[in-house]
């Protein structure tokens, strides 16, 4: 009974067996004839990878020569370097739009669906980066009302950052500070605030103040300050050249000095004359004041 028994489980065990090995090998034998089957279309869809590969790699050296060339025709009409810089990130940013989209088109995508998708998407896109679009607007702006220009020296009056305009982009721009730094700054930033752009004239006005102390010579100090003013290369003899009491605070007579120089020359000019005008009033005994602050004791019996 035993032994019959455990044939019995033998018998069930190598039949369980068998059947899963034929399932086995009707699943690999499916699996076969589908690979057999669609083996055209896996060979259809890995060329059109290659190919849309290829045509990926063509479209970006298309892209760089239709960029170099746009670039060569604006220096050619020697336009502003902003507007250059400008049209330049546009044009990248569309070309390579358009190189995506035609890739898309090869694999079966349907363009009126792409283009609904696209649609919405920009309504989305429009709710969520209002601040990108603003910044977008901002950058036409500049270019087309053309506030300062690349090389300019601004002044942003809102966050008081400075320095010289180096890129105009599409949603930025970047200043290089005089210890070369660079900040960038939204375009929307600069368009709705003020600024002041100090290479916009040719020339730049002067306007040192320096405080002497009550008991010095007024007229000796103005003399020698006028002499300084004259005296420098760099300031403009056909322009005005004044000195003047411009105010007489609490505890100092502050004198005025007012010339025109070239903008490029602005600083050099201004540093060179405040230590000449230090050390010539040092010869002449005439003291610079400085805050203090005088206590009479009132006598008592």
């Amino acid at each position: 009974m035993v032994l019959l028994a455990e044939t019995t489980v033998a018998e069930e065990a190598a039949a369980a067996a068998v059947e899963t090995a034929g399932d086995a090998a009707q699943e690999v034998g499916r699996f076969t004839a589908y690979i057999q089957e669609h083996i055209p279309n896996l060979i259809q869809f890995g060329i059109k990878v290659l190919l849309a590969f290829v045509f990926f790699c063509i479209g970006r050296i298309v892209i760089k020569w239709i960029r170099k060339l746009v670039k060569r025709s604006m220096q050619h009409s020697r336009a502003d370097k902003g507007v250059e810089q400008f049209v330049d990130s546009l044009l990248k940013f569309v070309l390579y739009f358009l190189l995506i989209f035609s890739i898309a088109t090869k694999f079966g995508v349907d363009t009126a669906s792409v283009a609904a998708l696209i649609a919405s998407g920009g309504v989305a896109a429009g709710l969520a980066l209002q601040g990108s679009l603003s910044n977008f607007a901002g950058g036409v702006l500049i270019l087309l009302l053309k506030p300062f220009e690349v090389g300019d020296y601004i002044v942003e009056d809102t966050n008081h950052n400075e320095g010289t305009v180096k890129e105009i982009q599409i949603f930025y721009t970047k200043l290089s500070t005089i210890d070369n730094k660079t900040i960038v700054i939204p375009n929307g930033i600069l368009t709705n605030s003020s600024l002041t752009n100090m290479s916009a004239q040719p020339e730049r006005r002067l306007n040192i103040k320096i405080g002497i102390t009550y008991e010095a010579d007024l007229k000796k100090a103005k003399k020698i300050m006028e002499k300084l003013l004259t005296e420098d290369d760099c300031v403009m003899k056909d322009k005005e050249i004044s000195v003047f009491v411009d105010n007489l605070a609490d505890h100092a007579v502050v004198i005025g000095a007012r010339g025109w120089v070239k903008n490029e020359e602005f600083w050099p000019t201004q540093w060179r004359l405040l230590e000449k005008i230090k050390l010539s009033f040092d010869e002449a005994g005439i003291e610079i004041a400085y805050p203090q602050m005088k206590v009479h004791m009132a006598k008592t019996e």
